[in-house]
């Protein structure tokens, strides 16, 4: 869990993970050069399975990930944002679907979606299967980062692209290694991903820009040009699909729709239980 000015975030995402029914674990918590008080709000959170490194420098999401590979000790390797909340069976169930399957290399979960005040906003786009996930690679893959659950030498022989590309570290990776890979996602939400304040479209735009420029080199490389023109007109597609959207003020990248009561219940008792931790 790389660490940048997380706020009172970082409490509630280290004792998600303090919580986990599957108890042989290790935190690597790499603090990225944070100015605020952060990690003041886990000083009274004393567990040895956490270990925290902080050298003073800020060198950037996809460098830390890359350190904190080379330094794990497991046999899988577990992503998890600072300002996100995995539920407290995610781990086990994971492990539990990577052991069964040894051909799975990449493991995400279902997930809810949450603002700043810790309420439901929406659901992540679901796809399940290999197939599903990268069945349209010039459209981006649905597999949110920060549920990955995968193999430590598979994460050793791709690793985070450095220097990395605006806030699609992810997304290369995918692309990259997604041919000679196995990815899968458990139907079954385990995980809360935090979505804060109203859309940043000029970020956004800028990471959908990246995001294309990632895929023409690699079709081109690889010499799928009709993927080229397919990436580029999805790129258009999506970029105008944002303007609609900035105009008319919606500020949610993922639409909500009707929230299953059962996950706004089993939210609530997640949250009850970490705040009263």
């Amino acid at each position: 869990m790389p660490v940048y000015n997380a706020g009172d975030y970082l409490r509630l995402a280290v004792l998600s993970i303090v919580q986990q029914t599957y108890t042989h674990w290790e935190l690597l918590l790499i603090d990225d050069g944070s100015t605020d008080n952060a990690f003041e709000t886990i000083s009274d959170v004393h567990d040895s399975r956490i270990k925290i490194i902080r050298d003073g420098e800020n060198k950037g999401l996809a460098a830390r990930l890359n350190a904190c590979i080379d330094l794990a000790n497991g046999q899988y390797i577990a992503r998890m944002d600072q300002d996100d909340i995995s539920y407290p069976d995610r781990f086990l169930h994971q492990v539990t679907a990577m052991q069964k399957n040894a051909a799975i290399d990449l493991l995400a979960t279902r997930s809810i979606t949450i603002d700043e005040n810790n309420q439901i906003s929406g659901l992540f786009p679901l796809a399940v299967s290999h197939q599903e996930i990268c069945a349209r690679p010039w459209q981006g893959f649905y597999f949110p980062h920060p549920t990955w659950l995968g193999k430590t030498e598979w994460f050793r022989r791709y690793r985070y692209a450095a220097p990395a590309p605006y806030f699609c570290e992810d997304q290369e990776l995918l692309l990259r290694s997604f041919s000679n890979s196995r990815f899968e996602t458990l139907n079954e939400v385990l995980f809360a991903y935090r979505l804060r304040g109203v859309m940043n479209w000029p970020k956004l735009a800028k990471t959908r820009r990246a995001i294309l420029s990632i895929q023409l080199r690699h079709f081109f490389r690889s010499t799928l040009c009709f993927y080229c023109i397919l990436s580029t007109g999805s790129y258009v597609l999506k970029r105008i699909r944002d303007f609609y959207k900035n105009l008319r003020q919606q500020n949610k990248l993922f639409e909500s729709g009707e929230m299953d009561e059962r996950l706004v219940e089993q939210w609530n008792e997640v949250l009850l239980n970490l705040q009263q931790s």
